[in-house]
């Protein structure tokens, strides 16, 4: 890589372990190039500012933590957005992955237990929702407004 590509990569030179940041990847298909955005937080930085330096950044889709390791002076990178930046007391935020996993676990652990207990509720709740619903027919038909109830 030359002096000049490498200058490039200054303005990801303040990027630092707790951003999130929005980087946008130059992507091509069929001649064509497009701008790809990818969201996330940025867990390290790795060889500084020097030609093999990278940044890595998470992000969770639909429920899975998907990774990605940027090259500082990449010219795919076509610009680097700093979204939010948070106080951090680490280097390297890979505990990061091991957080999150345990948090998706707990929320499927609450995710089961009110499920139960709402197949409880409906169950019983079947036959005043269709009392309700006989009364609005006969309001409907005798062409009363309906009462909205808070």
């Amino acid at each position: 890589m030359t002096a000049a590509k490498a200058k490039t990569g200054s303005k990801i030179s303040d990027l630092k372990p707790g951003d999130t940041v929005c980087v946008w990847q130059k992507i091509e298909e069929k001649g064509k190039t497009r701008l790809q955005a990818f969201e996330g937080l940025v867990l390290a930085r790795k060889h500084g500012n020097e030609l093999g330096g990278t940044f890595t950044v998470r992000k969770v889709t639909s429920g899975v933590g998907v990774e990605k390791i940027f090259p500082v002076h990449s010219p795919m990178i076509d610009r680097v957005e700093l979204v939010k930046r948070a106080r951090v007391r680490r280097a390297k935020l890979y505990y990061i992955r091991e957080k999150v996993a345990r948090e998706a676990r707990r929320q499927l652990r609450r995710a089961r237990l009110v499920r139960e207990s709402d197949v409880v509720v409906d169950v019983n709740a079947e036959e005043p929702v269709a009392e309700v619903s006989e009364a609005e027919a006969v309001a409907a038909d005798a062409g009363i407004p309906e009462e909205k109830s808070a």
